[in-house]
């Protein structure tokens, strides 16, 4: 290493990528999606970054839990399908799917509390990132939208999920339809904690935070096992077959030519992406 070089990943706070910040707060980690020219779509970077930090915070005994949020009006759209970023230099996101990058399940297994307050836009992984945290605490302003049908994707960690949680008929309701719930209308059908209003955002998250590392870590690790059972298996080999198959290599074109896939029917296609 030369004189000037500058440490690098798993020294720091870095957690691999410049789109995400890890800051601390006394007791808490801070972890912001930052990448407003692509508004905030995830590169496979962010999301094992994202599974980083969890990790991180765990091992820490200084830390006692982590909220995670996003920038501007955004907080997740989920994945970068138009392949760019600093990020995407070594490996497309398409190539990235079948890999073990997400933080989904590391969420759900987390030993210590994660709160993500959910500032703006949420979808695709995204709205995954806020409903495997412990809690989600959503600004007044906040979008909740499922459009993975449109990319040609079967995802069954949703359709397992969002069954659990919201039962099935609304789940086809958001799933079959690609339509974008309110936070209002999140609250309601039970996908999202508790919503506030936008400016008290951030002070809330940070209470709740507190409040859940107040409980007993072995205990809580008892329920938290217990939830995670209840929600249950996806089927993990459909859905990582759907990644390669056709309807998602023509649903991923179709996204970043800003068109309708070819398998809708030419009366039903729109102007501009699904």
């Amino acid at each position: 290493m030369t004189p000037t070089a500058k440490p690098r990943p798993p020294e720091g706070d870095w957690l691999g990528t410049p789109f995400l910040s890890f800051r601390r707060e006394g007791p808490f980690a801070i972890c912001t999606l930052d990448r407003p020219e692509a508004r905030n779509a995830m590169t496979p970077a962010m999301y094992f970054g994202i599974k980083y930090a969890i990790g991180r915070v765990e091992q820490d005994p200084d830390l006692a839990g982590l909220l995670i949020t996003g920038t501007g009006d955004v907080f997740a759209p989920g994945g970068d399908m138009g392949g760019g970023g600093d990020d995407d230099n070594w490996l497309t996101f398409g190539a990235a799917l079948g890999m073990d990058v997400t933080p989904f399940e590391k969420l759900r297994q987390s030993t210590k509390p994660v709160v993500s307050a959910v500032n703006g836009l949420c979808q695709g992984g995204g709205l995954q990132i806020a409903l495997c945290s412990d809690m989600a605490v959503v600004s007044e302003r906040a979008t909740f939208r499922v459009p993975e049908l449109f990319r040609g994707l079967a995802d069954t960690y949703y359709s397992q999920m969002l069954a659990r949680l919201i039962g099935p008929v609304r789940t086809r309701d958001l799933m079959l339809t690609g339509r974008t719930l309110s936070a209002a209308e999140a609250e309601q059908w039970g996908m999202v904690a508790r919503v506030v209003p936008h400016d008290e955002l951030m002070d809330t998250a940070r209470d709740i935070l507190a409040q859940c590392c107040r409980t007993a870590p072995a205990a809580r690790r008892v329920v938290k096992a217990s939830l995670d059972n209840y929600m249950g298996l996806f089927d993990r080999i459909g859905m990582q077959a759907s990644y390669s198959g056709e309807e998602a290599i023509e649903g991923f074109r179709a996204f970043k030519e800003r068109r309708s896939p070819n398998w809708v029917h030419p009366d039903l296609r729109v102007d501009g992406r699904l």
